[in-house]
């Protein structure tokens, strides 16, 4: 009779348990959507009910000038960490350089549930020889190599992005007449590693087609959120030979001669998943 009771008692504490679980949970989930709601207009400037359901997301500020230009639309935040502007229901963000601002601007779309996030990023070619400055590269994947993506999922867990919002890409870029690369980028939180001939020697043993510091922290900060993203990276440097180091002179005439048509290219993709009605939401998160 002894041993009856004690089992019941043990059955009962454990539902408990998972009683408790639950609703700290639930709070946690409250507590993290009052945040964003909160933090996502204080870093931008804009208030939440004028943010698009379809995103871009880059480094600099002179995407988010190009984009307001085009569209005749005014910019928010101009004294906040972040810029953005909004036009046809396409909301564009400069969220700045590195992985924790990337892990950061994901977090914070939760607040406005985006239906899709086109990361339009540069990047460093590693195909010396094949690749060139200006090429564009559509990853299929990204190495974790930056360490910000560890606070949102196990490292075993892959870096990949939406496959059916890179194939609206991969259709755009050939719409614009215009071919692009596939395969795996690394991404890194050091940005000045060029001098280390270890750390380059690993790059060519990943075999990796670029290297960045955002891309698989966005892959893998969506997936967690339940957030569709891809990425469109443009070559702005060839950093495994000396003379192919990006300089602020390289970086104006990358900017001059191929931004445009990089910005172009992403913001019709996402008119393009608008106008065919199609989800890229295909995962089950």
């Amino acid at each position: 009779m002894e041993e009856k009771h004690k089992e019941q008692f043990v059955r009962v504490t454990q539902e408990d348990l998972d009683g408790v679980k639950e609703t700290n949970f639930e709070r946690e989930k409250a507590v993290k959507a009052k945040m964003v709601e909160d933090w996502l207009p204080r870093y931008t400037g804009m208030a939440l009910k004028d943010f698009g359901q379809y995103i871009l997301l880059c480094n600099f500020a002179g995407y988010v000038k190009m984009f307001a230009d085009q569209h005749g639309v005014a910019i928010s935040g101009l004294e906040r960490p972040m810029q953005a502007a909004t036009a046809e229901n396409i909301t564009i963000i400069n969220f700045g350089i590195g992985s924790p601002n990337a892990g950061l601007i994901i977090d914070l779309l939760e607040a406005i549930k985006p239906k899709a996030v086109l990361f339009l990023g540069k990047c460093g070619g590693l195909k010396t020889g094949k690749n060139r400055v200006g090429d564009l590269i559509l990853p299929i994947a990204a190495i974790r190599g930056e360490g910000t993506s560890n606070d949102y999922l196990p490292e075993e867990v892959p870096a990949l992005p939406s496959f059916a919002l890179q194939k609206a890409v991969s259709t755009t870029i050939r719409d614009h007449n215009r071919d692009y690369w596939t395969g795996v980028v690394y991404t890194t939180n050091k940005r000045v590693w060029e001098h280390r001939e270890d750390f380059k020697q690993r790059l060519r043993d990943f075999r990796c087609i670029a290297i960045d510091m955002e891309t698989a922290t966005i892959f893998v900060a969506a997936f967690k959120n339940q957030m569709p993203a891809g990425a469109l990276l443009l070559v702005s440097d060839m950093p495994m030979t000396p003379d192919g180091i990006k300089t602020e002179e390289s970086d104006k005439k990358v900017t001059s001669d191929y931004v445009d048509q990089h910005l172009l290219i992403g913001v019709n993709s996402l008119k393009q998943l608008m106008n065919s009605g199609l989800t890229v939401k295909h995962l089950k998160f």
